[in-house]
């Protein structure tokens, strides 16, 4: 993680995020979970975070005080009945930040840097590097790549850049 110089007193926001969507009858239902900072909250802080569609709410977590040039590893999947966990790596131990009822095992995966700019102007955003993303199918494990796993590929935009190392589970994302 880097200082993002997000605007505060805006809507801006960087988000680095996994994410784990279902659409079923005109509705899309996700948890996503990941790192933010944001123009609204935070006083310019990069802070754990997750949002789901449930609540219709972000929500952070402060006590996992995040500094620059941190790592942190989340675990979005699920276990049982359609119920969908969004986990940290913090400090040699796993936590529990939420669930959420999706209605389904298997759900559409993403994982993405969020660039949102309130008005006019642009956010300089310092290379996020993303690595050793991996997926579940049942209880195997494996890395997310491009021969395994069906996948549909975004590339930067808006002076934005992606630069894979693996696709798709190493990679690094920022302005170009």
């Amino acid at each position: 993680m880097r200082d993002t110089g997000v605007r505060a007193g805006t809507h801006d926001f960087v988000a680095t995020r996994f994410l784990a969507k279902r659409e079923s009858g005109g509705r899309t239902a996700w948890l996503e979970a990941g790192w933010a900072e944001t123009g609204w909250s935070g006083s310019g802080r990069q802070r754990v975070y997750t949002y789901d569609t449930n609540r219709g709410q972000w929500t952070f977590y402060d006590q996992y005080e995040l500094a620059d040039g941190d790592q942190i590893w989340i675990s979005v999947h699920t276990k049982r009945d359609g119920v969908w966990e969004a986990w940290l790596w913090w400090r040699g131990g796993w936590h529990l930040l939420t669930n959420q009822r999706l209605g389904t095992e298997r759900a559409q995966l993403e994982q993405y840097v969020e660039v949102h700019v309130d008005g006019e102007g642009a956010i300089a955003v310092p290379r996020v590097a993303v690595d050793n993303v991996q997926v579940r199918d049942g209880n195997a494990v494996r890395y997310w790549r491009e021969a395994d796993v069906r996948t549909a590929s975004g590339g930067g935009s808006g002076g934005y850049c992606l630069d894979w190392a693996t696709r798709f589970d190493t990679w690094t994302a920022g302005s170009c």
